[in-house]
């Protein structure tokens, strides 16, 4: 049985995940999912309701972490898995994942959370983007001069971040970490991992991802 992957375009969870899966050059059923109407199909596997989820064989993920490394497990053809970064990676994805989403969170929809200005939520942001912008400049990726797993997990999150108020982005001091970006905006893994579906109904025939 093909495995079958419950997405959302837009979610930067879903992004990495999906990007990961390309990388390994795993084909999976990709089924897009309107968070307003969520799929039975999908609750009824995991109850979180939130993407991505991953069916394959009687194997259930419901965190896009543990479906990267599940997908790195099967193929990491440019080794992306690094032992000997495994530490400094999971810092760096703790941070992303944690602080810094929460504060993604506020500056992008800062009128929610009235009690402090749409600048200051992004100036505590940019606590973790001048990290990135001192990691890019001692090495060509966040960790090392090739891309690791912690470049695509982080990401998704980056992007979000920068398109908030992407004039603000493009003219800030984050030189390497514009660099950074585009190169990942314009990477081939990227686009193919966007590429457009309908929403899924169960009785659709199967939307194949990659394409």
């Amino acid at each position: 049985m093909r495995p079958i992957l419950y997405s959302f375009r837009r979610c930067p969870y879903a992004m990495r995940a999906r990007m990961t899966l390309c990388q390994a050059s795993i084909t999976v059923e990709l089924r897009e999912v309107f968070l307003g109407d969520k799929p039975q199909a999908m609750l009824q596997l995991s109850s979180k309701g939130t993407v991505p989820v991953l069916l394959a064989d009687k194997l259930m993920l419901d965190e896009s972490l543990d479906i990267m490394h599940w997908a790195m497990g099967q193929a990491d053809p440019e080794q992306w898995l690094d032992a000997d970064l495994q530490d400094q990676t999971e810092s760096l994805i703790n941070e992303n994942d944690g602080s810094f989403k929460t504060h993604l969170d506020q500056y992008k929809y800062w009128d929610r959370f009235p009690a402090q200005s749409q600048q200051y939520y992004r100036q505590q942001g940019e606590t973790f983007l001048l990290k990135l912008e001192q990691q890019l400049q001692a090495n060509k990726y966040l960790l090392a001069d090739r891309p690791t797993l912690a470049d695509i997990a982080i990401f998704p999150f980056v992007r979000q971040f920068a398109f908030v108020d992407k004039h603000w982005f493009d003219h800030s001091e984050y030189r390497q970490l514009q660099r950074w970006l585009r190169k990942f905006l314009e990477s081939s893994l990227f686009i193919q991992s966007m590429d457009k579906l309908p929403v899924w109904q169960p009785d659709d025939q199967p939307q194949l991802f990659p394409g």
